[in-house]
């Protein structure tokens, strides 16, 4: 996918909507007209859909029938789950995706607010050619959108040093722009395994100096039920769970999945960030004492002192 014009007007700026979905027929429908409800009208949608067996098809080739002045393109997904399905899309986006095209990955149960786009073009068009990812806070709702609350605000700022231990982008709110795109097209035909698809993005536009743009501003409806692929983690209870999975070594297991994906990412590693890479390779091997070198030496954070202490702890129990 290549990044095509540079500095074209915001109003005139493309954006490719990427959706994976699965049985999403109940909520489907919402979402769709939320992308006909944007303040910024110039948007197609590719759609890759992962073998389901409601109605969803039938929805999106519905909304294709009923805007035919809207590109949208409906592909079979892998079917080995939703960050495998999203990876497809970036595989596939190229082949399918206007030259110049911004990128935004899309849940299939969300409402999006109206600025979701617009908001996110205008905080990445004065990056020119450099490449750029913006994503936001989202209101988390019932099942019904009601109850908003917004989730949680990043206090630390957004980077290598976290991304190695923390995935804060929330992919339902991703943009990319046209030279972020390019980059994560490329890299996502050489990656084999991800964890989950918006924290190898956070991966590899931090590692190669991309500048990613974390609003305080909610962008999008994030409805929680009882088939979200993860769901949220702003209750007490959510985040326990996810420090009982660190101190488990869960996280172990994932460190070594993001390290092999990085490795095609590696040539466009800024120094400082290769140089980081392999210091945090040595937090799984050696003795005590070259460890916790290894870590004070690397800096790394999460976004909480909380967390940030489990993770130290984690890694002197190698449970990391």
């Amino acid at each position: 996918m290549t990044a095509g014009p540079s500095q074209q007007p915001a109003e005139r700026a493309h954006v490719v909507i990427l959706m994976a979905c699965h049985n999403g027929a109940e909520h489907l429908a919402a979402q769709l007209d939320s992308f006909l409800a944007q303040d910024h009208p110039d948007w197609s949608l590719i759609v890759s859909d992962d073998g389901s067996s409601d109605g969803t098809l039938h929805i999106l080739q519905a909304f294709a029938r009923a805007h035919p002045d809207r590109k949208v393109t409906l592909l079979p997904g892998p079917c080995t789950g939703a960050g495998a399905n999203f990876m497809s899309l970036f595989c596939r986006a190229p082949g399918l995706a206007p030259p110049g095209s911004f990128l935004a990955l899309s849940d299939q149960d969300d409402v999006w607010l109206p600025h979701r786009l617009s908001r996110g073009i205008g905080a990445l068009m004065p990056l020119a050619g450099r490449p750029g990812a913006w994503c936001s806070r989202t209101l988390i709702t019932a099942p019904d959108l009601t109850r908003p609350r917004p989730s949680l605000p990043r206090p630390r700022p957004l980077g290598f040093r976290n991304a190695l231990v923390q995935n804060v982008m929330a992919g339902n709110t991703i943009l990319l722009n046209p030279a972020a795109a390019g980059l994560a097209c490329h890299l996502a035909t050489q990656t084999a395994e991800v964890v989950v698809h918006d924290w190898w993005l956070y991966l590899i536009l931090t590692g190669t100096g991309a500048t990613v743009i974390h609003d305080d501003q909610p962008s999008l409806y994030y409805r929680q039920h009882d088939r979200n692929e993860i769901g949220a983690n702003d209750s007490q209870m959510a985040r326990l769970v996810r420090l009982k999975m660190l101190l488990a070594g869960r996280f172990r297991g994932w460190n070594r999945i993001n390290l092999a994906a990085l490795a095609p990412a590696r040539p466009h590693l800024t120094a400082e960030n290769a140089a980081l890479l392999d210091l945090f390779g040595r937090l799984t091997t050696g003795g005590l004492s070259s460890r916790l070198a290894a870590l004070w030496q690397a800096r790394l954070y999460r976004q909480t002192r909380a967390s940030t202490v489990v993770m130290w702890l984690a890694v002197v129990f190698r449970l990391f």
